[in-house]
């Protein structure tokens, strides 16, 4: 929840302007939903994506202050964040709502980005694995293995967002490693085409050494990604 309109602009201008089209690597800025009609207009005819950071998953009805991930093809959203660790953890976003938000991007021709993470405690338990298995399984289970073709996984290790604390690169690849392994015993194909984010305070002097894990297809960028510089560094690592 950052940026006036005119920062808003200001920011996909320079991202937009500066970055360049790479066959290895695709770009995707998510902006607040009060930001959409604008930033389509300025990525419209480039290589820059658009996402929604979350929608309802009802069409329509009672719903007042929600956004219809319906209503956002309007606005060439072409991807959408789904179980956020905020939106988790601050908005009560369970692993059913997430799996239906999940679903109704799926059917609005959305591409969701699954967020999923642990807590430090449940880190601590060893419990980490079990918890990404079950933020994963409700979504399987809401729309199928299937729908991992088209979508994409972020893994968002709470404990190391903004708490001071860092997940090494290599406690990165373990975990995208074992998730990749886990899905490889469900369909070996999706398995190995999934693409799986690391989101956890990914910045331009880590990015490096994150991006080279073989298990690391991108990264989730939070705080360095609302200075152009900074994200387009990153970026141009990823490419």
């Amino acid at each position: 929840m950052n940026c006036s309109r005119s920062e808003a602009i200001q920011l996909a201008s320079a991202v937009v302007a500066s970055s360049q089209a790479s066959e290895n690597a695709d770009i995707l800025i998510c902006v607040p939903a009060i930001h959409l009609a604008d930033i389509s207009k300025i990525v419209a005819n480039s290589h820059v994506k658009l996402g929604a950071q979350d929608g309802f998953w009802q069409e329509s009805g009672a719903f007042t202050g929600e956004i219809s991930i319906k209503m956002l093809p309007d606005y060439q959203v072409d991807y959408l964040l789904t179980g956020h660790s905020e939106r988790r953890q601050l908005f009560g976003d369970d692993n059913k709502v997430v799996a239906r938000k999940f679903a109704a991007a799926l059917a609005s021709g959305i591409h969701p980005i699954l967020c999923i993470g642990e807590t430090l405690q449940q880190r601590e338990a060893n419990d980490t694995f079990a918890v990404l298995k079950q933020q994963c399984e409700a979504v399987i289970d809401e729309v199928g293995i299937e729908a991992f073709k088209q979508a994409s996984i972020a893994y968002e290790p709470i404990w190391a967002i903004g708490t001071g604390k860092t997940a090494t690169p290599e406690q990165a690849q373990e975990v995208h490693n074992e998730l990749r392994q886990w899905f490889a015993g469900l369909n070996e194909e999706i398995a190995q085409g999934l693409q799986i984010l690391y989101g956890g305070s990914m910045n331009a002097d880590n990015a490096e050494q994150l991006l080279t894990q073989n298990d690391v297809n991108g990264g989730l960028i939070g705080g360095a990604s609302l200075k152009a510089d900074d994200f387009l560094n990153i970026y141009s690592v990823a490419g």
